[in-house]
C-alpha cells in the first residue's frame, strides 16, 4: 500500500536498476526530521477536512502532536478518548501525514495516548457543615423507620 511495486528477474536480471532508486527513496523518508509544528498543523488540516467520530456520544479531541521516533517514523497523537478511535480513523490519519509528508516506501506507526485523570484516587473530605448535614439526614432516616 505504501511501497513501489517492482517486477525483477533473476533470468534476466532486468528492473534492478530502478530497485536501488526505491530503496534510496524509502531510506530518505524513513529518517526524515519532521518539527513538532509541522506535525501539528497537520493534524489541525486532517482534522478540518474529517473530524474524529463521536464516541459514546461525545467528539473525540486530538490536542497535540510530535515526532516520537524515526526510522520508521513515529508520531504521537495526545488526546481524550483517543482509545476509542475506530480504525478507520486511525487509518484517515495515518494516509494524511503519509500524503502531508511526501512519505514513500516506510510505514507510519501512529501512537494514541491520553492523559490521566488528576482527580482519579482522590476522595473528597467532607467540610464540618456537610457532616453535620449528613448526621442530621441519617438521624432523620433512622427516625422515619
Amino acid at each position: 500500500d505504501f511501497a513501489r511495486l517492482h517486477f525483477i528477474s533473476a533470468l534476466h536480471g532486468t528492473g534492478v536498476g530502478h530497485l536501488f532508486e526505491s530503496v534510496e527513496e524509502a531510506y530518505e523518508s524513513a529518517t526524515k526530521r519532521v518539527s513538532t509544528a509541522m506535525l501539528r498543523r497537520i493534524m489541525d488540516m486532517a482534522q478540518a477536512d474529517h473530524q474524529p467520530p463521536l464516541v459514546r456520544g461525545r467528539r473525540v479531541k486530538l490536542k497535540y502532536a510530535h515526532a516520537g521516533g524515526y526510522n520508521p517514523p513515529r508520531i504521537v497523537i495526545h488526546g481524550n478518548q483517543v482509545h476509542d478511535l475506530p480504525d478507520s480513523y486511525k487509518r484517515y490519519l495515518m494516509n494524511y501525514y503519509r500524503k502531508a509528508l511526501n512519505i514513500m516506501g516506510t510505514p507510519i506507526k501512529i501512537e494514541f495516548r491520553e492523559g490521566d485523570n488528576p482527580y482519579s484516587g482522590r476522595t473528597n473530605k467532607m467540610t464540618l457543615s456537610q457532616k453535620r448535614k449528613l448526621r442530621a439526614f441519617t438521624k432523620e432516616q433512622k427516625n422515619k423507620q
